[in-house]
């Protein structure tokens, strides 16, 4: 019988997703943070030497995988200020390909939902 992703694993195959699409932009990594719950998952520069903060959020579908928590994001985006860097968010959805209900599990298809990274701004209101 196939083993069903734990949470940390499905937050590592976002992770696996996005980290690709940073690299295909052309970002260089600073820092890479995998944990559960620790913010950013990422910290890259581009080539103007921007330093950008990347959360990655990896839901179950077919939650939104664009909606995010407003007010914790305001006290991040202050984080990014007082450090001039510019804030990606990455959603990520994942879902079992052949059952809604039924968990992913490891080395089996699964459904992607993935809309690239989301800009957000940090100025202030």
């Amino acid at each position: 019988m196939s083993k069903s992703l734990t949470e940390q694993e499905l937050h590592n195959l976002a992770m696996n997703h996005v980290g690709k699409d940073l690299e295909r932009r052309g970002f260089e990594f600073i820092a890479i943070n995998s944990k559960l719950k620790k913010h950013p998952q990422f910290v890259c520069i581009d080539k103007n030497s921007q330093y950008y903060f990347v959360i990655v959020r990896a839901v179950i579908l077919p939650e939104n995988p664009n909606n995010y928590d407003v007010v914790w994001m305001e006290s991040f985006k202050k984080h990014a200020r007082d450090k001039d860097a510019k804030v990606l968010y990455a959603g990520v959805g994942l879902g079992n390909k052949y059952d809604e209900k039924s968990p992913i599990y490891l080395d089996e298809d699964y459904l992607l939902e993935y809309n690239g990274i989301q800009v957000l701004e940090t100025n202030l209101n």
